[in-house]
């Protein structure tokens, strides 16, 4: 159930965009409560960590707790691996797909695109269902091979010249976040991960040639993104083990501790600084230290000291995460629409102006919400 939950509050995060806490922030610039709420409602420009940029770190993590308890049951219902591994290629097309289409909307023609959070763990997810069924010490070594590897392809890439425009991948030249020296391999729209999309992006039809991304985001990305699965998939281990339960808080709290402290010394260092965007190494050890120790917060609360009825509104979410990624997606303003229409524009200013985002937003999510235990009552769950 701790899982659940987790995935839940991480779904729950990612939907509570509409509440656009940064539009009120705007509407009170006085207060610091809203301009914290802002500020963890967005992803940072560069460097470190909010709120909001753990949310795709921690569904990819938890796609890996899940692996073993998905492969524990076929294995028990006496399927093989070939048909096994079939299947999992078949869930990794359509989380491509599926992102592929959600990312298209509003766009003239299909929108190219595999950074978002689905295809991210679409491409990574056979090399993940494979590594799952080695040992321990495999998987440990396959992410130490994943970081090492990503971090040296990236330091080899040769620097951009001194005439090099940044300008001309959507980065201002006074742009405050380039670093110098080692770290400079890890600079946005001037990277590895940014020349390889260059590349591989326009060989698809384009409603315009791929220059940059404006976010600094990259396809390769699915590969260290691997790398926050398989410690996912061993925190899964450690779940189906059998161990005693101040044991497996015990190991959960000391991964998230050296992971919080790794990331960090390879910032400072500026070896490979914690960069969400790329998913650098350092990224890949701060963010999976926050998303044990988050595990290992719900996995006590819930499973534990047994407190759970605080938690059914997240487990309702979380038992269809997919279902609820789609929503968000695609019926948000015909939601708003709808209150707009059937009870008038007003409906939403009842508190001021300023909070009419809160209102808006609040409503739809309830209806998300209502969806969502309207499914999970008639055991509706959307599988992928």
């Amino acid at each position: 159930m701790s899982m659940d939950a987790y995935r839940g509050f991480v779904m729950f995060l990612m939907t509570a965009e509409i509440l656009r806490f940064e539009q009120i922030s705007e509407s009170r610039p006085a207060s610091s409560f809203w301009r914290f709420l802002a500020s963890q409602q967005s992803h940072v420009p560069w460097f470190g960590c909010s709120l909001h940029d753990l949310i795709q770190p921690s569904f990819s993590f938890l796609v890996g707790v899940a692996l073993p308890y998905s492969i524990a049951s076929q294995v028990a219902h006496g399927d093989q691996s070939g048909p096994m591994f079939g299947r999992a290629l078949r869930r990794a097309l359509t989380l491509i797909l599926l992102g592929i289409f959600l990312r298209s909307i509003n766009h003239e023609q299909t929108n190219f695109t595999f950074e978002d959070t689905l295809t991210q763990i679409g491409l990574g997810y056979p090399f993940l269902f494979l590594l799952g069924f080695g040992s321990v010490r495999m998987g440990w070594t396959a992410l130490a091979v994943i970081l090492v590897g990503y971090w040296l392809a990236f330091i080899l890439y040769p620097l951009p010249g001194p005439h090099f425009s940044y300008e001309t991948v959507g980065v201002p030249t006074d742009w405050p976040y380039h670093l110098t020296g080692l770290g400079a391999h890890f600079n946005k729209n001037s990277n590895l991960a940014w020349a390889f999309d260059t590349w591989f992006l326009n060989l698809f039809p384009r409603e315009k040639p791929f220059v940059d991304n404006g976010g600094g985001y990259a396809t390769l990305s699915f590969i260290p993104t691997l790398g926050t699965m398989l410690l996912g998939l061993q925190a899964g281990r450690w779940l189906r083990a059998g161990l005693p339960q101040r044991a497996v808080l015990k190991r959960f709290a000391i991964a998230g501790v050296i992971g919080l402290a790794a990331g960090w010394l390879l910032t400072v260092m500026g070896v490979a600084p914690s960069i969400k965007r790329i998913w650098t190494p350092g990224w890949v050890l701060f963010s999976g230290g926050w998303c044990f120790l988050l595990l290992a917060l719900f996995y006590y609360l819930i499973d534990v000291r047994q407190w759970r009825g605080w938690a059914f509104p997240l487990v309702v979410i979380g038992m269809n995460s997919i279902a609820i990624y789609c929503l968000s997606h695609l019926i948000d303003h015909f939601i708003m629409d709808s209150f707009r229409i059937h009870f008038g524009a007003s409906i939403f200013r009842v508190f001021g102006e300023a909070y009419e985002p809160l209102v808006s937003g609040g409503l739809t999510l309830l209806v998300f919400w209502l969806i969502l235990y309207w499914m999970y009552k008639r055991k509706l769950f959307i599988r992928v």
